[in-house]
């Protein structure tokens, strides 16, 4: 036999109980919007050209854009359509530009938990040094914010063997960093189910798409379309999420600000047919199903 997980069971998703959500919708669509702050002089990650040489000025300039800059253009754009979104957040934004964070907030924008800062992988860390980064930015979401998260994104999306199972024993209630499925599936933890919920490492995520496989604007914009339109029809049969990836200091640049406000239209102009939510409300629905409905755990 070979190496596994052991995480969740094989489940076709044809096989399994149905379900719809909230008003009988069958498509649940989410914004996660990334921010993200990263350490100075230390590797932000590679940029459209090739990988810069210390201080790595041009990658982190180019990240600092999308906090002073882009996530305010985004802010508009949202309010404009009327979209929910969650906020994937370093803890070292919370010292950095706090007051990035201030408008989501009383939008009612939920905030997810995304490391101490976008410059660290917790994959790479031993188990007591990775259950102390969680601890430490869970406390500082959870003091400015009122409240502990309830959902986390690794920086990096950046997991450990026993990931999983710290978050789990950290309070959290669900996780993205797995994207192996159109529903909601619940993890094996050795403290018990955690639910992971769709979020899109490698396909419908600004980053992966843009930069690393070179799609253009214009395709990022006709691939968020026309996945929405696929799975309004999928769905019919089976109840799915549509979760999109963004990032401050991609699509908060103006000339793919213009692209995603096609996009965004488009899924405005379905508002009726499709429950515009957030992670977390994803998760706390899903929790209140019969026992036996998600598959896992």
């Amino acid at each position: 036999m070979l190496p596994a997980h052991n995480r969740y069971p094989f489940s076709a998703i044809t096989d399994r109980p149905d379900y719809s959500w909230p008003d009988g919708k069958r498509l649940a669509f989410y914004i996660a919007l990334n921010v993200e702050h990263f350490a100075f002089g230390e590797s932000p990650g590679s940029d459209f050209t090739s990988v810069s040489l210390p201080p790595y000025h041009r990658g982190y300039a180019w990240r600092d854009y999308g906090n002073r800059v882009g996530i305010w253009r985004l802010l508009d754009l949202f309010e404009e359509l009327q979209l929910p979104v969650a906020l994937l957040v370093n803890g070292s934004v919370y010292d950095h530009c706090p007051q990035v964070l201030e408008p989501y907030r009383a939008r009612g924008d939920e905030i997810v938990g995304h490391g101490r800062t976008n410059s660290q992988r917790q994959g790479d860390l031993p188990e007591e040094e990775e259950r102390a980064l969680i601890a430490e930015a869970t406390d500082i979401l959870t003091r400015h914010e009122g409240k502990p998260p309830a959902g986390w994104l690794g920086p990096w999306i950046s997991q450990s063997m026993v990931t999983p199972d710290l978050l789990k024993e950290a309070g959290y209630s669900y996780m993205l960093d797995w994207h192996f499925d159109d529903q909601p599936i619940w993890f094996s933890t050795r403290a018990g189910p955690l639910l992971a919920v769709p979020y899109p490492c490698m396909e419908i995520n600004d980053s992966t798409a843009i930069i690393y496989r070179r799609a253009s604007d214009a395709d990022f914009t006709t691939i968020i379309m026309d996945n929405l339109d696929e799975q309004l029809e999928q769905s019919v049969k089976q109840p799915m999420v549509f979760a999109l990836s963004l990032h401050t200091f991609i699509v908060g640049q103006p000339f793919r600000l213009r692209q995603l406000r096609r996009a965004l239209r488009h899924v405005a102009d379905h508002a009726k047919d499709i429950w515009l939510t957030r992670p977390g409300e994803i998760a706390s629905y899903v929790a209140g199903l019969p026992p036996g409905t998600v598959p896992g755990g």
